[in-house]
């Protein structure tokens, strides 16, 4: 992490513009699948998860625009409830298309998700909350499928705190 580290007298005056957060920008992305038209999101950080996030809606069907940090997503056409294997395996967040892909459709195929610097972290949170709202998950051969025909309202909570598992489990819901 980069620091300024300031001697003197003068008080500072000015701004500092702040990049946007990938951690942020990454659920939002996957968050687009649940509108059947456009959503715009501002401040988008130019990386590499971002460009495969962006890659797996435009294997579902969606239309990505671009403009510097500014990122357009039209879902109206998504029609596919399946991510393609070697994108899912590309990175770790590629999982969060599985809630979003359930609320909207009901349903979804994704394969293990990989990509991940940190280590192995299971998707057992994720799934918990899935099937406490009614969905159907199977795991079979390094593959997800989940299918539903109405999601229940529960209260859950959840055995360890995990950002990603509320994430998907909330675009689920």
């Amino acid at each position: 992490m980069e620091r300024f580290v300031i001697s003197g007298w003068k008080n500072l005056r000015g701004t500092v513009k702040i990049s946007g957060s990938k951690n942020a920008a990454l659920p939002i992305l996957a968050a687009s699948l649940l509108c059947a038209g456009q959503c715009t999101i501002k401040d988008v950080p130019n990386l590499q998860d971002i460009s495969t996030i962006c890659d797996v809606l435009t294997s579902l069907g969606g239309v990505i625009r671009r403009n510097g940090t500014t990122v357009t997503v039209d879902a109206g056409h998504v029609y596919l409830a399946e991510v393609e294997e070697e994108l899912t395996r590309q990175m770790r967040a590629s999982n969060l298309v599985l809630g979003a892909l359930v609320g909207r459709f009901h349903q979804a195929k994704i394969s293990r998700p990989g990509g991940c610097n940190i280590g192995s972290r299971p998707m057992d949170l994720h799934l918990k909350g899935l099937r406490a709202l009614g969905v159907q998950v199977n795991e079979r051969f390094g593959f997800i499928t989940a299918h539903t025909d109405r999601l229940a309202g529960v209260e859950m909570h959840l055995d360890l705190p995990s950002v990603g598992a509320t994430e998907n489990i909330m675009m689920a819901a």
